[in-house]
């Protein structure tokens, strides 16, 4: 598209069994098997675990959702999300949570330093006394 920069979606389909580690710079689909670690560095990275997918090794990403499996620890320097269906198996570590009803931990929570603005969809509102006429 003009004017738009293109990003490439990496899916790891159903079926698909990975063994080693996998590096990936924008978006990261796990519905298959990955045995090994799972990196990103740039900013704008972004990994989804869905409901079928499991990974077996340690992720280091800005981004990451979790609606399936994850055995090993997690590192989400800007943003983690747990949906209904995650079940990890190991240490979190993250700027900003969102943890589903129904998501499953086993092991430690462990809050680090505050994410960059733009990994905030947060916005601070200031209110102001209503006058009286």
């Amino acid at each position: 598209m003009k004017g738009k920069k293109e990003q490439a979606i990496t899916l790891i389909a159903p079926g698909t069994k990975v063994e080693g580690d996998v590096h990936f710079d924008n978006q990261l689909f796990v519905k298959g098997e990955v045995r090994g670690n799972v990196l990103a560095e740039k900013p704008e990275a972004h990994l989804i675990v869905s409901p079928e997918g499991l990974v077996a090794g340690e992720i280091k990403a800005p981004s990451v959702v979790i609606n399936g499996r994850v055995e090993g620890d997690v590192y989400a320097t800007s943003r983690l999300e747990l949906a209904t269906g995650a079940q990890v198996k190991g240490d979190l570590f993250y700027a900003l949570i969102e943890m589903q009803l129904g998501a499953q931990v086993e092991g430690r929570l462990v809050h680090t330093e505050q994410p960059t603005k733009e990994a905030s969809s947060v916005t601070k509102l200031t209110a102001e006394p209503a006058t009286k006429k």
